[in-house]
This record gives structure tokens, C-alpha cells and sequence, in this order.
């Protein structure tokens, strides 16, 4: 019954797959084929056109369904995929020092960091290219281009809150119409010019490339045009699964895209002016406007790709102690990964609106595009390289012939697209250097904080002897719950109240959170109780990278386990509100300081983040010094 029923989800998966993982890469013949003869100024000849399809057609292959989907994809972590799920799975090895592992995270920052880059370009250049064919039917349109790029995605942004679940169903029907569209218009102009699929033949990328070297090497910058989004395969495979992923990419998505660059490159072979619009000028007189529209819907659809996976990143890098707390909403009850967070939201689409204001047409924002994608795949080889030999345990040799055919292949994409820095570049590399620094300092800050703590702490066992001893202390009726993240030592908050107030509650409880590196954790293995006395007890509570935290139902389960009626009237949660002070000495550099205590006053309250109600909340302050 069971394998009935995911026959039958198959397909299903299947089109939802189509829709939110091809959008970026579907959206890609808008503008790739035209940017590949205008970035390295390629005269338009017999040899140029296949040499630039036919290493379009082998790049794809070997970078998109050899590395991604045969290779990396193998990578998951309990289902999961990403750059940060990676890195989880390589952080488990005991191969690697940890010295060499704060290589791997810094590599694993890098690559989450650039991401953040293109999910910024990506909705600008999509959504524009689709767009801009406006200006074929009439040039008195080119003004307005800009407005109403900025319109659509505005409307996008501004749909986020509201969840996109039932956007989402039309997400996969549209996207397949996309590709079959592409597909046949791309057939059509093959069938006029069959000589074009000489492009299967690798002869012609060598010959491209050896007989004009530096024109090949800068067109590389153009050919990686071709295969952004590719990472999202891996990224978004929690999702949907790898199987749905393989089958939308071998039967849908990598054929109609070869057709339709073919069909492109038939098109100039029988006229050189058609590079002007590559694409739009392929398709019949009367279904531009349909094209326009069902362009600029896949267009939205691949916005909506990358916003949904930048907000999955945060959300990971959230949980696993990398970004400070922000609010996250959860914007379907039946949908785990639907979730919206308002800062992340807003920061994008300012972002989005000032890149469309400064380079106002897709020729001249695909310079930036390009830069971040390539350093990305560049991340993800060392990382899948370093896996397979450290998790894996595949023999050196076996790693070596992997690994330095991709390094030799991402390197030269890097430095081709590296030539378009001034151009453009400079915007995802500077997007990356800051999400990069405060991924850094965040991390760097709280390993300062807690060593402080510990530093000055009176040690939990200690103190409970200390209590025992003492005549003075009173325990009052109910109980306090305070929540910690060094379970070893007393929190702030309870010596506050045992210093002021000379009282402690008859039950103290002192619930610490834990986040795996694994995108789930079972019900069965979320707690560990102790109890240290009769008046003190130790809650461990263990969450995955993608669950929600949720404290009052985690202690339900912990009291249910102690046999105690649980009654949220009578408990106190006492939360310490640390305030950090910069001072001069060890630690980090003042500005690093300095952006990290902005960080740590701006984070959401812990009671929102782990769901407590805020009527039962006592917060007590503390001060610490780095």
C-alpha cells in the first residue's frame, strides 16, 4: 500500500520539484546565449556559435548532472541538503583537527554568505530579462521597464507574510508549461537549422577555446550564466527528495533547456543580427505576448525560489547559533518549511530595488550575476571533496580523480567572472564580505560571552551544597524555570534572586536548548532529565536545524516523565537579559565588538523565540565585559 502510495506521490513531487528548484536555472535562456557573444565581444561565426554552445552543453553536463546531481546530492544529511547541511556532516568527521575544521566553517560561511548575494540578483535579473521584451513590440516601452519591474517584485515581497503555500500549487503547472514552451520554440528553430546540433560534438568547444583562448576564457564568465540556479538542486533536495529532483532534471528541465539554447544558436547561424533579443526574437509574432507573460510568471516563480531558500538559511544558521535570534513566522500549519522572517524580507527587497535602480537592464546586471554562483560551486567542491575523504573515507587517489577536474573547471570560472568585478561583481562579493563578518562575529562574540560566564560562575553542584547547608535560604511555593545555555553553573538570574529576594522556589528547573546538526531530532531522543536534589532538576531538550523550538511543550513531555502535574500558572520563567560591555583587552577588535553588541541588543526575546508566554517571563539583567 505504502509503495503504491509514493508511486503515486511520484509524479506529484515531481511538479512541485519543477517549480521551485528550475526556476532560477529555467529562467537562465532569457539572457544567457546573447551575454556569452556580448561579454567576450565574440564575432558571430559558424565556429563561434557551436563553440560556445558546445561548451554550454558540456559544462552543464558535467557540472549540473555529473557533480550536482550524481555526486553531491548523495551528500544528505538526514534527508537534508544545503551548503550548511554540508558542513554539518563534514564537522562530524574524526579525520579533521579542529583547526582544520574552522576552515571548513569559514568555507561553509562563504558559501551560505555568496548565497545571500544571489538571492538578491537573482530576482532583479529574472524578473527584468522577462520583462524587457516590452521593448520589441514597442521601444516607447523602454521607460517603463524599470516601474514595472520594480511593481512585480514589490507585490512579491508583499505577499511573503501571507505564506505562498497557495501560490505554491500553480508553482509547478506554470514552470512545466515554461520549459515546454522553451523547448518547442527552441525544436522549431532546430528543425530549420539542424547543422546546430554539431554542438554535441566536443570538438568544436576546443577548437573555441584553443583557437582564441582569451575570448574563450572571458566568455566563460558569460557560460556560467547558464547553470546559476544549479545549485538549488542540492539546496532545496529536503524538500522534495532526490529522486522527484533527478527525474524533473533528466526529463524535463536539462532537454528543454539544451533545445532551446540550440535553437537560439540555429537562429543566429541563419542571422547575426538576431543577437539584439536571442530568445524573445525566436518566438512567432503572435505568441510574444503570451511568452512575455508566461516569461515574467517563471520569472516570479524563480524569485519566489530564492527568497523561500535565503529564508531556510537564515532559519538553519539561526538554530545553529551562527545569526542572532529573528523573528520567524510560520505561515502554514501543514507545511513545515513555510516560514517568513520580516527583517530577512525587507533587507532583500531594498537590496532588490537599489540594484534595479543602479543597473537598470539585465545586459548590465548580468556583469554582477555570475561572480557569487561560481565561488559558491567552488565552496561546494572543496566541501564535497573534503566530505568524501573524511566521512566517506574514499582513498586519497579515488578523491584526487574527483576533485581536480572540478577545482581546474570552478577556477576558471572564478577568474573569468572575476574580470567583471569592476563592472558589477563587486556587488555579491561585497554582500557576501558583510553577511560573511557577521556570521563570524556572532559566532566569535557568543564563544567570548560563555567563556566569561564560566569564568565567573559559581559551579551548579557547589551551590546546591551551599543551599543544603545554609539555614537561611526559604523556598517559597511554585516553580521557577530558568533557562540557560551553561547548564553547569548557576544561572544569573537564580543567584539574583537568591541575593535580593533571600528566597528560591520549591522546584528550580534549569532548562538548557541544544541544536543538532541534523535537520530533525525524533521525539523520543528531544530530553534528558537529572535531578540534582529535591529542589533542583536539569532539563537537556534537543532540536534539529529545522525544527521550531518550543519550550512549554518540551517541559509537558520532561514533567510527564518526572510523573509532576505540569501547571503553567504555577511557573516562573526567569530569563537573564545579558548586557555586553566592550572593554578594552582580549577578545575581538573594538569594531568587531562593537557590531556584535548592536547584534545582541537587537535580537528577538528569548520568550518569543522559544514560544513561552510572555505573561509568565521575569526578566532579570546582568552585565558582562569582553
Amino acid at each position: 500500500m505504502q509503495s503504491t502510495a509514493k508511486k503515486a506521490a511520484l509524479p506529484a513531487m515531481t511538479l512541485a520539484a519543477l517549480g521551485v528548484v528550475f526556476g532560477d536555472i529555467g529562467t537562465s535562456p532569457l539572457y544567457a546565449i546573447r551575454q556569452c557573444f556580448v561579454t567576450g565581444h565574440v564575432d558571430i561565426s559558424e565556429g563561434s556559435i557551436l563553440g560556445i554552445l558546445s561548451l554550454i552543453f558540456w559544462c552543464m553536463n558535467l557540472t549540473i548532472s555529473f557533480k550536482y546531481v550524481s555526486m553531491i546530492m548523495r551528500a544528505d544529511n538526514n534527508g537534508e541538503g544545503g551548503i550548511m547541511s554540508l558542513l554539518a556532516l563534514n564537522l562530524r568527521s574524526s579525520v579533521f583537527s579542529n583547526k582544520n575544521k574552522i576552515f571548513l566553517i569559514a568555507l561553509g560561511f562563504i558559501g551560505a554568505s555568496l548565497f545571500f548575494g544571489d538571492g538578491i540578483i537573482t530576482p532583479a535579473i529574472s524578473v527584468l530579462s522577462a520583462i524587457e521584451g516590452l521593448s520589441l513590440v514597442t521601444p516607447a516601452l523602454d521607460r517603463w521597464l524599470v516601474p514595472i519591474a520594480l511593481g512585480i517584485l514589490t507585490a512579491l515581497f508583499m505577499v511573503q507574510r501571507h505564506g505562498t503555500a497557495t501560490m505554491g500549487k500553480f508553482f509547478g503547472p506554470i514552470t512545466l508549461l515554461w520549459f515546454a514552451s522553451i523547448g518547442l520554440i527552441g525544436l522549431w528553430s532546430i528543425i530549420q537549422t539542424p547543422y546546430v546540433l554539431m554542438m554535441v560534438n566536443p570538438y568544436w568547444a576546443f577548437h573555441f577555446v584553443f583557437d582564441q583562448p582569451t575570448v574563450a576564457f572571458i566568455t566563460m564568465g558569460a557560460v556560467i550564466l547558464t547553470m546559476t540556479g544549479g545549485e538549488a538542486l542540492y539546496a532545496d533536495m529536503g524538500h522534495f527528495g532526490r529522486v522527484p529532483i533527478k527525474l524533473a532534471w533528466f526529463l524535463v528541465v536539462l532537454p528543454c533547456l539544451l533545445l532551446n539554447y540550440a535553437g537560439q544558436g540555429a537562429l543566429l547561424l541563419r542571422d547575426a543580427k538576431a543577437i539584439e533579443n536571442p530568445f524573445y526574437l525566436l518566438v512567432p509574432d503572435w505568441a510574444l505576448f503570451p511568452m512575455i507573460g508566461l516569461a515574467t510568471a517563471a520569472a516570479v516563480i524563480a524569485s519566489q525560489a530564492v527568497i523561500t531558500g535565503v529564508f531556510s538559511m537564515a532559519n538553519q544558521a539561526i538554530q545553529l547559533r551562527y545569526l542572532p535570534r529573528l523573528t520567524v513566522h510560520h505561515t502554514s500549519d501543514v507545511e513545515q518549511g513555510q516560514i517568513y522572517l520580516p527583517f530577512i524580507n525587507w533587507v532583500l527587497f531594498i537590496s532588490v530595488v537599489i540594484l534595479i535602480l543602479l543597473f537598470e537592464s539585465s545586459a548590465e546586471l548580468a556583469s554582477a550575476y555570475g561572480v557569487a554562483v561560481t565561488m559558491t560551486m567552488l565552496c561546494g567542491t572543496i566541501l564535497i571533496s573534503t566530505l568524501a575523504y573524511g566521512v566517506w573515507r574514499w582513498p586519497l587517489w579515488k578523491v584526487a580523480i574527483f576533485a581536480v577536474p572540478f577545482l581546474i573547471i570552478d577556477l576558471i570560472f572564478v577568474g573569468s567572472t572575476s574580470l567583471k568585478i569592476l563592472s558589477g561583481g563587486w556587488v555579491p562579493i561585497l554582500i557576501g564580505v558583510v553577511v560573511y563578518t557577521i556570521l563570524m562575529t556572532w559566532k566569535r562574540g557568543r564563544e567570548i560571552v560563555y567563556n566569561r560566564m564560566e569564568t565567573n560562575a559559581l559551579p551548579i553542584e557547589l551551590f546546591i551544597k551551599s543551599i543544603g547547608m545554609s539555614k537561611e535560604t526559604h523556598f517559597v511555593p511554585g516553580e521557577a524555570i530558568f533557562l540557560t545555555g551553561t547548564p553547569n553553573i548557576v544561572p544569573h538570574a537564580m543567584l539574583h534572586n537568591i541575593k535580593h529576594n533571600k528566597v528560591l522556589h520549591e522546584r528550580n528547573v534549569m532548562v538548557t536548548v541544544y541544536t543538532q546538526d541534523i535537520p530533525y531530532v525524533a521525539e523520543a531522543d528531544r530530553l534528558k532529565v537529572e535531578k540534582l536534589d529535591e529542589h533542583f532538576y536539569r532539563i537537556y531538550v534537543y532540536y534539529g536545524f529545522k525544527d521550531q523550538p518550543n519550550i512549554p511543550v518540551a517541559l509537558a513531555q520532561a514533567y510527564k516523565a518526572l510523573d509532576f502535574e505540569f501547571d503553567m500558572m504555577q511557573m516562573s520563567f526567569f530569563i537573564s537579559r545579558d548586557r555586553i560591555v566592550h572593554t578594552v583587552g582580549d577578545g575581538m577588535s573594538p569594531w568587531r565588538e562593537k557590531l556584535f553588541i548592536s547584534m545582541q541588543r537587537n535580537t528577538s526575546p528569548v520568550s518569543d523565540f522559544y514560544q513561552i508566554p510572555t505573561n509568565r517571563v521575569v526578566e532579570l539583567g546582568s552585565q558582562i565585559e569582553i
